[in-house]
């Protein structure tokens, strides 16, 4: 949970930093080209990608967070590096939503869930002819310069985290699980089995069978 909080408590920080010092737009050079500030607004989701009304992407980014939210719980307090990896992706999908569903009534007297997300850290990782690198599809001039904000980076990292810990959790950790469970189990199981059987009384010295029994005489 602290991890959660503290991605969207620095995610909100710097986007409100960025709206009351940047217009939209403007670009300030931090390294170079390589990295700069500029402040854009994303409709749609990453790399601006779009479908459907713009509430849909509200929607489906709140129903996505809500599993995450599900199975975050599942794993409970096990393998830290796994819990830690989601609740950056937790916090980063929910710095965004934020945004999406606040900001354009905040900014623009728009409906709920109509905002756009901010972004503003513009990584300038590619510029040139795409026939530099693969010669077949021609000479078309190409740049490859994301622009996204803490949330993005966030989710990012939290999704590498996940791929890279996710063998030892399925390997190490959920068997564990398992044989907890199943050993849970075991101990009712062996309960039973130490309760002492119902043996009939055993004769009085000197008593075999039948004898004693005066019925017969």
């Amino acid at each position: 949970m602290t991890t959660v909080v503290s991605v969207i408590i620095l995610d909100q920080i710097t986007k409100i930093i960025v709206l009351n010092t940047m217009t939209k737009g403007q670009s300030i050079d931090i390294l170079g080209r390589w990295l700069k500030l500029t402040f854009t607004e994303n409709p749609g989701m990453a790399f601006g990608i779009t479908f459907g009304p713009p509430a849909l992407i509200t929607i489906f980014s709140l129903m996505a967070t809500v599993l995450i939210i599900l199975y975050l719980f599942k794993v409970g307090g096990v393998y830290k590096p796994y819990r830690v990896s989601l609740s950056l992706v937790l916090g980063g999908a929910l710095g965004n939503i934020i945004d999406r569903v606040f900001y354009g009534m905040i900014l623009y007297d728009e409906p709920l869930f109509l905002g756009k997300v901010v972004d503003f850290i513009h990584i300038n990782i590619w510029r040139g002819y795409v026939s530099d690198v693969v010669p077949i599809i021609g000479g078309k001039y190409l740049a490859l310069f994301p622009i996204w904000n803490v949330a993005d980076m966030a989710i990012v990292v939290g999704v590498a985290g996940i791929i890279f810990f996710q063998r030892h959790f399925h390997k190490q950790v959920v068997p564990e699980m398992n044989s907890a469970g199943d050993g849970e189990n075991g101990d009712t199981n062996a309960e039973v089995a130490l309760e002492p059987a119902v043996t009939p009384e055993a004769p009085l010295p000197g008593q075999a069978s039948g004898e004693g029994d005066d019925s017969g005489k």
